[in-house]
């Protein structure tokens, strides 16, 4: 058992030296908490795209969540982020994957290092200075219905996946999962 526990602090070493050029100084040491696996993931995948293309990935997501009778769920944050990284998993869970795909459509909109998009934080009621991620709820005209105001999802690492559940759970359209369930027994 002992040794199991060198092997995994030295994963947990060796992996935070591969990383520490991706995730800012003032992150790096928190970051170390996280499992290996994670920080091997955040070394390697971008879930925010170009920050140039975020208006058009919102004014398609949009178009989808009103053919879709969808809410859309814009989710600020930069690809150097651990907690970022984090709420994605936990995006994608078995669990919650379902929930998400079936009752919202999702854009990841890149704030670069606090300097893009700020615009779009602004319009969407985000207040950046609480942190990333943060997640606001559109309608399915493009209205506003709820907007993280406090940094609820800033430290993702310390909530599980039962907390985006929750959250998935409070904000889908109402009855919206039921009908599509209903639907997909009935074949239609």
């Amino acid at each position: 058992m002992r040794s199991g526990k060198i092997v995994n602090l030295a994963a947990v070493a060796c992996v935070g030296l591969l990383t520490a050029a991706t995730i800012p100084a003032v992150a790096a040491p928190s970051a170390l908490l996280l499992p290996p696996s994670l920080h091997l993931q955040m070394a390697s995948r971008q879930i925010y795209p170009d920050p140039a293309n975020a208006k058009e990935d919102i004014r398609q997501a949009i178009l989808k969540a009103s053919a879709e009778h969808k809410r859309v769920i814009l989710d600020f944050g930069g690809n150097w982020c651990p907690d970022c990284h984090v709420l994605d998993l936990y995006f994608h869970d078995p669990g919650n994957a379902s929930l998400l795909a079936f009752n919202f459509v999702l854009v990841d909109v890149n704030v670069g290092r606090f300097d893009k998009n700020l615009d779009l934080a602004r319009k969407y009621g985000i207040p950046l200075h609480k942190g990333v991620p943060a997640l606001a709820i559109l309608n399915s005209r493009g209205h506003v219905i709820y907007a993280q105001r406090n940094g609820e999802f800033e430290s993702m690492r310390k909530l599980d996946s039962a907390a985006v559940a929750a959250f998935l759970e409070k904000w889908k359209p109402s009855g919206h999962t039921r009908a599509i369930q209903k639907s997909q027994k009935a074949g239609g």
